[in-house]
């Protein structure tokens, strides 16, 4: 069963690439964000709990986000692609004790790789799309430079464990999708 971590820079493609991903391998997109509103929508207990937490304007633990992917993980029967996730290497640390509890292992990290002025200049794009005003020159450098300090050791992780591989995030839209897949389906032989 194929167990894939989407990663790279903001704007470097993810969401675009899950959505093909999903698709081609018939893959569990989990998503923090999603997982976060689905609990709230359903109104669990969990639910109850994290609309509590985001009403009063915290952001919501580790433990909870943790909560929620090992309940996704033992509720998955297709396999899962883990858009979002994680974002630390404690993080990946605790996903892997996750898939293991549950007889299962990571396949594969796919790494976005896209040189940072085509990050800043999508996300420059995506800001006049969207209309958000948060999403300027200096936030989307701050977003990077938070992106490098914290989130890009995930990336040194999985590849001492043999797991990362590294897409140009370069191209269109189908060829650098055409070129996860060939990976995907190389390693999951």
């Amino acid at each position: 069963m194929l167990n894939v971590v989407i990663f790279g820079a903001p704007g470097a493609g993810k969401g675009t690439q899950s959505d093909k991903l999903v698709e081609r391998f018939k893959l569990n997109h989990i998503s923090t964000g999603d997982l976060l509103r689905k609990e709230i929508a359903e109104q669990t207990e969990l639910g109850k709990r994290i609309k509590s937490i985001m009403d009063s304007g915290s952001l919501v633990s580790d433990d909870i986000v943790i909560e929620m992917i090992d309940k996704a993980i033992a509720n998955d029967t297709q396999g899962i692609l883990f858009d979002g996730f994680p974002r630390n290497v404690a993080q990946a640390e605790v996903l892997d004790k996750m898939l293991e509890k549950h007889g299962r292992k990571l396949t594969c990290m796919i790494q976005l790789d896209v040189p940072q002025e085509e990050l800043i200049r999508r996300m420059l794009e995506r800001a006049k799309i969207s209309g958000r005003s948060d999403d300027n020159e200096v936030t989307i450098k701050n977003r990077l430079k938070e992106y490098e300090s914290k989130t890009l050791p995930v990336a040194n992780y999985y590849a001492q464990q043999g797991k990362q591989i590294k897409i140009n995030g370069l191209g269109s839209v189908d060829a650098i999708a055409q070129n996860i897949i060939s990976e995907v389906e190389r390693v999951s032989k």
